[in-house]
């Protein structure tokens, strides 16, 4: 599985503000599966979605054939 990061944003915000956690909502709400995760490194909050990789994911969806009907 690999990560893609939407948007960083500073750990030290303002008091009372969660900038990080409205964004993701933002996106979850158009449909990603978008998460807040700590970089202590960077010392940030980074918003990600967790994608697998193409080739992963098409052996786990089945073929599916198609029947002409007569």
């Amino acid at each position: 599985m690999s990560r893609t990061v939407l948007q960083r944003f500073p750990a030290g915000g303002p008091r009372g503000s969660w900038p990080a956690e409205e964004f993701a909502r933002q996106r979850r709400s158009e449909g990603l599966p978008a998460e807040v995760v700590m970089d202590l490194e960077s010392d940030a909050f980074l918003v990600i979605v967790e994608q697998r990789a193409p080739e992963r994911l098409a052996r786990c969806m089945p073929e599916r054939r198609h029947r002409r009907s007569t």
